[in-house]
């Protein structure tokens, strides 16, 4: 009799440790069959790299906001494994672009300091410098400002932000080109499952409010674009 509340113990000790390996490696998920089909396809014509921009800078502000909040060790684990996926993902885009372009372009890069291509650089160096300048700097002035509650708040509500807003680049881009074509339709699937998840773990967990409140705003992304792969499939756009 007195052996039930172990067990029921022991079932919970399981439960917590699969949703919090499915936390960490789950936001990465979604990312595995758009980068599966750029190497496939060789084009990443369908893929917006703003995507993997908003991810980069929401997780390197989610790492500075547990310098001075500290959260659960898995949304921690979870940023780092993101930058890294990001990272790689970035690197297949950059690379073939470069490998399948017909007529060589002008080469672009970050010391160019031109607004006009901003994330839009030609080597993949370019991208490790902006990140690198970016975090050296957010670092200096998370280390100034590491006693102020008001700014650690601010950079936590940033970071979960900035992430919340991640498919809308993605959004932008299909609306401009009133097609869905070369964008992944498993990969947003995924993207509202995993959000969904993600959003309900937050509450569950008791996270910071900055986290559920933008879960939500990131579920209805990803809603609108699934909606947006129905429309473009009903009315195609016209050939010109």
């Amino acid at each position: 009799m007195f052996e039930f509340p172990a067990i029921d113990m022991s079932l919970m000790a399981v439960v917590s440790y699969i949703s919090q390996l499915a936390m960490v490696f789950g936001g990465v998920v979604p990312y595995i069959p758009q980068y599966w089909e750029i190497k496939r396809s060789k084009s990443c014509e369908g893929f917006s790299t703003f995507v993997c921009l908003v991810l980069l800078l929401a997780n390197i502000l989610r790492v500075l906001f547990w310098c001075g909040k500290h959260f659960e060790t898995p949304l921690l684990v979870q940023s780092i494994v993101m930058i890294y996926w990001m990272l790689t993902l970035l690197h297949a885009c950059v690379s073939v672009k470069r490998e399948t372009e017909l007529v060589p372009t002008t080469d672009r890069s970050f010391s160019d300091f031109d607004r006009k291509y901003f994330w839009k650089w030609t080597d993949y160096l370019s991208y490790i410098e902006f990140l690198a300048f970016f975090t050296l700097f957010m670092a200096i002035v998370t280390y100034l400002l590491l006693e102020s509650t008001f700014y650690i708040e601010i950079i936590g509500f940033l970071a979960v932000f900035t992430e919340a807003c991640l498919g809308a680049p993605q959004f932008y881009r299909n609306l401009e080109k009133k097609s869905t074509k070369g964008m992944s339709v498993k990969m947003v699937v995924m993207w509202l499952s995993g959000d969904v998840f993600k959003t309900v773990y937050f509450v569950l967990r008791e996270a910071p409010a900055q986290f559920w409140l933008c879960g939500t705003l990131q579920v209805c992304i990803d809603i609108a674009i699934l909606l947006q792969v129905i429309y473009y499939e009903r009315y195609p756009r016209k050939p010109a």
